[in-house]
């Protein structure tokens, strides 16, 4: 079957995915309707299920509220509009006026659809534009909106694209909420009838929300039931509206910006949506999971293939107190671990000294690295480690030569206060002078001293988000922001073909499908307590892979938490991401630093599994009952169960865990016991994990399929 495919008769479109359809058309007004999205379907099904608009049922309901591919503003439409535009005469409606379509299957593994409109009167086009893959049952939407006319145009609204589900008897919504240190919190409540609105108003994804949602009737589980879920890949202000109807429809549509902000379009310009994801799946929550991880490692990720190292972070170790002979001890002590990359971070550079001054002036602090940071560099690379750093490049404390210099770059409206969060103001990156300033002083700071990854954080929120000197600064500064830091890294990129990068926004401020796209990693979280991981990072792996998951071990008791957990627990709870060790080492005992090792040993035996491999979520963190994730390879020939018990209460009964996706019929050996083990048993009754008695046990289970005599 084709991945695309049209019904002239009946005005449908049909997209197909490896497991699921999508199917459109145009009613008779010229509005892109919605008709299926769900199971496999045939072009001729799908022409069954395009029946006409039941027609409304009184004079206050108007057209259905949920069902348009992207619902307007203008006639009897009543929901919340993915398009509202406002003309320079006043009138804000917009009127469909199909204008052709285009079905691209050049490539054998790309498929795209592109529906092509115009308003009726106005010379404003839109274009809906959606693509599948021969591989992922991801669908990728987006809209471009042009003014085709010589009088400009005020865009309102202008979201990606609009989702709508079938009828089911219930909905319930499942998003991520959390703060600072606190991220992604999974929550699964039932949709109320009206609007939910998720949204970021900071500029960045935030702490307090993430955008992507899922979908399911009340009734799926990890692994069994009907899922619809979306994300937006954009690293600004988002909004998402979820929407359920009283005659029992819902449906989604999202973008970029949030309410109160507009997109100015200027004769002949044009603007070009975020990709706004979707995919169904019957699996449950698990098998979404799987779906959009295989997706980023296919289709999102810059260097998907690649196997993240193991990295030593400098920061609980020294704070801002960073100098060279510091910085060479400590990578000796990391390196003899088994690190991979050391990172060096806050405090290297101008005159900081804390977080009140030196922000934004990149070079090397002389009295700290008189002769720069080449000997550090080659330090670290003689280690058999590579070589990165802390950078904030969107950030500035007034206390700084450049601020000094260029006081008119930050965010700022005449007359008004410069409000400073952590003492800094955010460089107005939608400016082009400051966008090339930062990418040419990277572009040195990277080249001059052969730093191989930069940690770029983002330490803020926007405040006073004004561009003076255009009138419709501020309305055009969101888009202009994120599109120019996107820029700014991937011409970094571009000219350091070898340079790795991790998003970092305090934590896990800036972590979307958009940023991904472009960086190599993310800091899930700014809070490295091995308990409160456990529950930040089962909400990130709800969409986002273990592959891009930064979780360190630190020190105890926890900065934050007061916490104290032993070094194994803590080290098994990062095992299951991209592994980071972040305490000072110049403070462990010989018996750490040998435990240490040998675990990073043991990651290094088995990260292949859990960056590449599929996820299986068998049991949820618990205050008292053990939490588990299994990792397994794509051919099923090795699997790894991470085991986490917080509190060992007496008489709590201790079932089997039943493991998944194993090769039916086969035996799999403990690499660490040689116990062997049938899959059936495992599969079907499950497998006793012994975890050590008492509280804070962990352990780590590596199976491997034994090989036919």
């Amino acid at each position: 079957m084709s991945m695309i495919s049209f019904a002239p008769g009946a005005g449908v479109w049909l997209l197909v995915t490896p497991d699921t359809s999508y199917a459109l058309r145009i009613d008779e007004s010229g509005a892109p309707c919605h008709v299926a999205w769900g199971p496999r379907l045939t072009l001729e099904e799908a022409e069954e299920l395009a029946a006409p608009r039941p027609s409304a049922t009184s004079s206050f309901e108007g057209r259905p509220a949920v069902g348009e591919e992207l619902p307007v503003d203008g006639g009897t439409r009543y929901g919340p509009p993915s398009l509202q535009v406002r003309f320079t005469d006043g009138s804000r409606a917009f009127e469909w006026e199909p204008t052709g379509h285009r079905m691209d299957e050049n490539s054998p593994r790309t498929g795209e659809l592109v529906l092509t409109f115009r308003d009726r009167r106005y010379p404003l086009h839109v274009a809906l534009h959606y693509r599948v893959h021969t591989d992922t049952d991801v669908i990728e939407r987006r809209t471009v909106v042009r003014n085709a006319g010589d009088q400009p145009v005020t865009l309102l609204r202008a979201d990606s694209a609009a989702w709508t589900l079938p009828s089911l008897r219930d909905y319930r919504l499942s998003h991520v909420t959390g703060q600072w240190s606190a991220e992604s919190q999974l929550r699964r409540d039932q949709l109320p009838y009206g609007e939910t609105v998720l949204t970021s108003r900071r500029g960045i994804t935030s702490h307090h929300a993430n955008p992507w949602v899922m979908l399911d009737d009340g009734t799926a589980t990890e692994e069994h039931g009907r899922v619809w879920s979306t994300a937006l890949a954009w690293s600004g202000s988002w909004r998402i509206t979820a929407q359920r109807t009283p005659d029992g429809r819902a449906g989604l549509t999202g973008g970029i910006g949030h309410d109160g902000t507009s997109v100015p379009l200027d004769p002949g310009e044009e603007f070009a949506a975020p990709p706004f994801l979707g995919l169904f799946t019957d699996g449950g929550f698990g098998g979404a999971s799987r779906a959009w991880h295989a997706h980023a490692l296919a289709h999102v990720l810059p260097h998907p293939d690649e196997v993240a190292p193991v990295l030593y972070n400098s920061w609980e170790a020294t704070g801002f107190d960073v100098d060279e002979a510091g910085q060479k001890a400590l990578a000796e002590r990391a390196a003899a671990l088994g690190v991979e990359l050391y990172v060096v971070d806050d405090g290297w550079f101008g005159a900081r000294r804390s977080d009140r001054a030196g922000l934004g002036d990149w070079t090397p602090a002389p009295d700290r690295f008189p002769d720069g940071l080449g000997p550090l560099v080659g330090a670290v690379h003689a280690l058999g480690m590579r070589f990165g750093l802390w950078v904030e490049p969107e950030a500035v404390n007034p206390d700084s030569d450049l601020y000094r210099q260029h006081p008119d770059w930050v965010m700022h409206f005449p007359g008004r206060p410069r409000s400073e969060l952590r003492h800094q103001l955010v460089l107005n990156f939608a400016r082009r002078d400051v966008a090339d300033w930062v990418h040419d002083r990277l572009t040195r700071l990277v080249g001059d001293h052969g730093i191989d990854f930069l940690k770029w954080d983002m330490n803020r929120a926007f405040s006073e988000a004004g561009w003076p000197g255009r009138q419709d600064g501020t309305d055009r500064l969101g888009p202009a922001y994120v599109r120019n830091l996107y820029g700014v890294i991937d011409r970094l990129r571009a000219d350091r073909p070898t340079l790795r990068i991790e998003s970092c926004s305090g934590g896990g401020g800036r972590v979307d499908l958009g940023i991904l796209s472009r960086t190599d990693q993310a800091w899930a979280s700014d809070n490295t307590d091995a308990a409160d991981r456990m529950g930040i990072q089962h909400g990130y792996g709800q969409v986002y892979p273990a592959r891009t998951m930064g979780s360190w071990v630190t020190d105890v008791p926890n900065q934050l938490t007061g916490r104290t957990v032993p070094l194994r627990f803590r080290f098994h709870v990062a095992m299951a991401g991209a592994l980071g060790i972040g305490g000072d080492l110049r403070r462990w005992s010989e018996d750490e630093l040998r435990e240490a090792a040998t675990l990073v040993a043991e990651y290094k035996d088995v990260r292949h599994l859990v960056q590449h491999g599929r996820l299986d979520r068998l049991s949820p963190p618990s205050d008292d009952a053990p939490s588990v994730v299994q990792y397994t390879a794509p051919d099923t020939s090795e699997t790894l169960l991470l085991a986490w018990r917080r509190t060992a209460r007496h008489g709590s009964p201790q079932p089997p865990v039943r493991l998944r996706g194993l090769t039916p019929e086969a035996r799999y050996r403990d690499a660490r016991t040689g116990a062997v083990h049938q899959a059936a048993v495992l599969t079907g009754y499950g497998m006793h994990l012994d975890l050590p008695p008492g509280d804070w046990s962990s352990a780590a289970v590596h199976l491997i399929r034994e090989t036919e005599a």
